[in-house]
């Protein structure tokens, strides 16, 4: 089925909003150490984002080859004086995480290159524009916000979460080998990450009339203090992050339905609410397509109240409440949703074990560096043409930069093995090669693969 491209995505920009994408991706590359001069559009800010001018900074600078020099715009060319401006927010208002502080710590640790390597790590399968326009709307369109979500979110990624380095390119089958492991520092979280997954507490299947994938959060299996805090982040992290790999243009958000059957305060958990929540505002914006909170008990009401409190009201607006299956239909279809849920899909989430030497191609480092190369190449030719494109935003430009992104799609996909761990996802053929999805005629599981269910668990 077809799906329209929403505004502010790829293909459907209006000329402000391209413009404002312009100026970012300027910003970007002056970030990144890849910038010309003229690159910059004559309509840009005088002045981009910059760090506040104190010793620390200038020695930092000095050492890292005068990187913050790029932020440094209307100094006295003889004496290098600057004066530079520095993104202000009002507290509480908009940086309700911190990522001002955030951005400007990235900048003093971390060099153009690992920057610029840790966005194009967090691009993956997706068009560039369509990662870099989330955040211009998720910052209402402006340039200077935007940039530093998106620096925090990299920084987030890398540093606090090892989204790529460790949760997706370990995955599942590192867990359940550390898990046996009693002398392994990690070898709670492993544990407790496992039982997660193993019992379904959340998982993805099929789609919502929008096309959207489908996420069920079973909130009766999660009880308060059954698994550690670090194990509740990281399994968080693993289902919205595989979430993004069955993504297919132009749809790029997803529906969560959480299934309160069965609630009782026992499940009521706050910590791991908070945590969810910032994931989706701060370092994966623009993701929600709608949430489901299905038969919500009455003791709900005043829980509801507080999450509310917490949450933007751009996201408050996308929370529905059904009650009902027919409740339910107006957003999925009737065949799609699953019996569980009281539809008419005959489909029980059944987890598969890890599959031996279903990684192996992880340990051909050849051919991952030589896949590795020849994406580099791709980036660099995409770069060169976003800055043609930036100076002179012609169709023909435009076309070329639109190849180059189907590229990169397809050329990640080639790459995908070696970088990222198998999923349940990929064992059940949900998601297949060259990263088409497929919910509705899974591949039977082979009959050496063990399954675990929820009920196996009891």
């Amino acid at each position: 089925m077809a799906y329209e491209v929403p505004p502010g995505r790829p293909g459907n920009l209006t000329a402000e909003q391209e413009e404002k994408l312009r100026k970012l991706w300027a910003q970007i590359f002056q970030l990144t150490g890849v910038a010309d001069e003229s690159a910059v559009p004559s309509e840009a800010p005088s002045e981009a984002p910059s760090i506040k001018e104190d010793a620390a900074a200038e020695a930092d600078s000095k050492k890292k080859g005068g990187r913050f020099g790029v932020f440094r715009r209307k100094g006295d060319a003889k004496s290098g004086a600057s004066t530079p401006t520095s993104i202000e927010h009002k507290d509480g208002e908009d940086d309700k995480y911190g990522q001002t502080k955030q951005y400007y710590e990235t900048l003093a640790k971390e060099t153009p290159e690992s920057i610029r390597s840790t966005i194009w790590s967090m691009v993956k399968h997706d068009h560039p524009d369509a990662l870099v326009l989330r955040f211009l709307r998720a910052r209402k369109w402006d340039v200077e916000k935007a940039l530093v979500m998106l620096v925090s979110t990299m920084n987030w990624r890398h540093s606090e979460m090892g989204v790529d380095e460790d949760i997706m390119k370990n995955g599942d089958g590192a867990a359940v080998e550390d898990e046996k492991k009693t002398n392994s520092s990690t070898n709670q979280i492993s544990k407790d990450f496992m039982s997660q997954l193993r019992m379904g507490k959340s998982f993805l299947h099929g789609l919502d009339k929008s096309g959207r994938p489908i996420c069920v959060v079973r909130v009766r299996l999660h009880k308060q203090g059954e698994q550690c805090e670090p194990s509740l982040e990281k399994y968080t992290v693993y289902i919205i992050e595989t979430a993004r790999m069955v993504l297919e243009p132009p749809v790029d958000t997803a529906c969560i339905v959480f299934d309160m059957t069965g609630f009782s305060m026992a499940n009521m958990d706050y910590t791991p609410v908070k945590f969810m929540i910032k994931c989706f505002e701060a370092n994966y914006p623009e993701s929600l397509g709608v949430v489901l909170v299905h038969k919500a008990p009455w003791l709900f009401q005043g829980i509801w109240r507080i999450i509310r409190g917490w949450l933007d009201p751009v996201v408050a607006a996308k929370v529905h409440f059904t009650n009902n299956k027919a409740e339910l239909e107006e957003f999925i279809e009737p065949g799609r949703i699953i019996k569980e849920l009281e539809g008419n899909e005959i489909w029980e989430y059944k987890y598969l074990e890890p599959i031996p030497g279903e990684n192996d191609r992880m340990e051909d480092t050849v051919t991952r560096d030589r896949l590795l190369a020849e994406r580099e190449e791709l980036v660099k030719q995409f770069e060169h043409a976003t800055r043609q494109w930036i100076r002179n935003p012609d169709e023909t430009i435009k076309a070329e930069r639109e190849e180059l992104a189907s590229q990169l799609r397809a050329d990640y996909w080639k790459l995908d093995p070696y970088i990222r761990a198998r999923t349940l996802y990929d064992r059940q053929g949900a998601i297949q090669s060259g990263g088409k999805t497929d919910w509705y005629s899974l591949k039977p599981p082979a009959a050496s693969v063990a399954e675990t269910s929820a009920n196996d668990l009891d």
